[in-house]
């Protein structure tokens, strides 16, 4: 099984990345997100999860631990395949998937295509237990981050643009008003 892949980016395109390594290019799925990051480096390291089935074998990456790790619970929940799993991980964070499965919010889950309402419960309700291990602290930010993320969205930004303003916005801003504002304020110099 591949695990990990660094190299050179030979080409993007549509949903997925061919990296050069050593001569060899590997075709690589990756989320929106991701492929947003990627889109201007010349080299990558990409953590994979190689999925095999009787008729596919693809590689999937991702930029980080934890996002691999929730893809692999996404997909490991009858019903979520890797496309459906890729989907997810393209309009939301990790840590806004884990906040909307404690809070039991399918709200975000159901804005992937081919997720209906019975899927995404079922995936709060398998994957609940699993996720449970993020402390109170950390479920109130990112609830704030999520909520200014969605704010951010809904007035045009794209998901990586709004993404990126709100990393810069220091921590110690916890209001999800003034996260946007302050958001705002760094979308507005660049």
């Amino acid at each position: 099984m591949i695990a990990k892949l660094k190299g050179k980016i030979e080409y993007l395109k549509n949903n997925y990345a061919v990296v050069d390594v050593n001569n060899i290019g590997y075709k690589v799925y990756l989320s929106a997100y991701t492929f947003g990051k990627v889109a201007g480096m010349p080299e990558v390291d990409l953590f994979i999860h190689t999925y095999v089935r009787e008729d596919t074998l693809a590689l999937y990456g991702f930029l980080t631990q934890e996002e691999l790790e929730m893809f692999e619970l996404l997909i490991s929940i009858s019903g979520i395949g890797p496309k459906a799993g890729m989907g997810i991980l393209s309009i939301a964070t990790p840590k806004t998937i884990r906040t909307a499965i404690l809070n039991e919010d399918p709200s975000i889950l159901t804005k992937v295509s081919g997720i209906g309402k019975k899927t995404a419960e079922r995936v709060i309700l398998e994957l609940q237990n699993k996720v449970a291990d993020l402390t109170t602290s950390e479920k109130d930010e990112v609830s704030v981050d999520a909520d200014a993320l969605e704010a951010l969205i809904s007035m045009g930004y794209t998901i990586t643009e709004a993404r990126d303003a709100l990393k810069a916005v220091p921590k110690d801003v916890k209001d999800v008003g003034q996260r946007v504002k302050e958001a705002l304020k760094v979308l507005g110099k660049r």
